[in-house]
C-alpha cells in the first residue's frame, strides 16, 4: 500500500463526512452521491485493468464533480502524479480541502468552478485522464467537448445514466444509435465496464447508471472534418425514419456522392456506419 493510500484510509468514512458537513445532494446540480467504497474502487480498478495499468503513477487525473469525495479517494489511492478536482458546490469544496490537507497540495488541486468552462487540454502534464460520476444534466455536452480534444487524453472513465451509455455504445440498425454513438465511436475505442444499481447512490435515482471507458483511436480526424460529420448526422437524424434521399436532400450532389461510396439512397440514418458518415463528410 502506498503512503498516499494510507493517508486516505486515515480519513473519516464517507458517511461520517457527509453527516459532519450536513451534505444533502442538490437536484439542481444533478447530484447523486456514491458513498460505497467498493463501487468507487471497482470503477478505478476496472478502468485501470482494461488499460493494462497497475495505477496512475506518473499520470495526471481530472475529476469532474467530486461530491463528498468517494471517487476522489479511490483515485488518490491509486497514486496519481496529481489529481485536479473541479467542483461547483462550496460544501463539497470544504471536504476537498480537508482531503488536500491530508495528502498535500502537490497531490490534490481544487478548482471551484464550472467544468463546462474548463479546457483540460491546456492543463499541465501528460498522460491525462478524466474520471467522473458525471452530473446527469450536462453529461452529453461535457463528453462532446472532451471528444473534440480526445488526442490530449489517455482515457476518460465516465459514469452516465444507463440510457445515455446505451446511446453511446449503440451499434448501427438500433433504436439507440444516433449522433453521439457516431461521434464517440469514430474517435474512441469504447468499453462498457459495468452497470450500477440505483440503490448504490444517495439519494437513489430512478434509473440505473453505467460506467464507460473511452480511449482515443488516434484517428487523425480534423476539427473541420468533425464539424462536417456533426452537420451531416444532425440532418440525417432529425428525420431518422426517412430515407437519406429525403433527410439529406440539401447535400449538393447527394446521389453521385452516395454512389461513389456504395451507399443506397433508400438507407435510413441508423443504417449508416460511423465510418460511412465520415467518408461522406469528406466529400462535402
Amino acid at each position: 500500500m502506498t503512503d498516499l493510500a494510507i493517508k486516505i484510509d486515515e480519513l473519516p468514512s464517507l458517511r461520517e463526512t457527509v453527516e459532519m458537513h450536513g451534505l444533502m445532494a442538490k437536484k439542481a446540480l444533478g447530484q447523486n452521491f456514491l458513498l460505497d467504497r467498493n463501487i468507487t474502487d471497482k470503477i478505478i480498478n476496472t478502468s485501470l485493468a482494461k488499460q493494462n495499468k497497475p495505477d496512475f503513477s506518473g499520470e495526471y487525473v481530472f475529476e469532474i464533480g467530486s461530491g463528498p469525495g468517494g471517487l476522489t479517494r479511490s483515485v488518490l489511492r491509486h497514486n496519481p502524479k496529481k489529481l485536479t478536482v473541479v467542483e461547483m458546490d462550496d460544501r463539497c469544496i470544504e471536504i476537498m480541502q480537508e482531503i488536500r490537507e491530508k495528502v498535500g497540495e502537490d497531490k490534490l488541486e481544487i478548482i471551484n468552478g464550472d467544468a463546462m468552462k474548463q479546457d483540460f487540454s491546456q492543463f499541465e502534464g501528460h498522460p491525462k485522464n478524466i474520471v467522473s460520476n458525471l452530473p446527469y444534466n450536462i453529461s452529453v455536452p461535457l463528453l462532446v467537448g472532451w471528444l473534440k480534444q480526445i488526442e490530449n487524453f489517455d482515457s476518460l472513465t465516465l459514469m452516465f445514466q444507463k440510457e445515455v451509455a446505451d446511446r453511446i455504445c449503440a451499434p448501427t440498425c438500433c433504436k439507440d444509435y444516433g449522433r453521439i454513438s457516431i461521434l464517440s465511436q469514430l474517435l474512441c475505442k469504447i468499453e462498457r465496464l459495468f452497470d450500477i444499481n440505483p440503490s448504490c447512490f444517495v439519494p437513489a435515482p430512478k434509473i440505473w447508471s453505467t460506467v464507460v471507458l473511452f480511449r482515443p483511436k488516434h484517428a487523425d480526424i480534423s476539427n473541420e472534418l468533425l464539424e462536417k460529420v456533426e452537420k451531416l448526422t444532425t440532418q440525417a437524424f432529425s428525420q431518422r425514419r426517412k430515407m437519406i434521399r429525403q433527410s439529406l436532400k440539401s447535400v449538393k450532389g447527394l446521389e453521385e456522392k452516395c454512389a461513389s461510396l456504395g451507399l443506397d439512397l433508400t438507407l435510413r440514418a441508423e443504417q449508416i456506419t460511423p465510418e460511412q458518415y465520415l467518408e461522406l463528410a469528406k466529400l462535402l
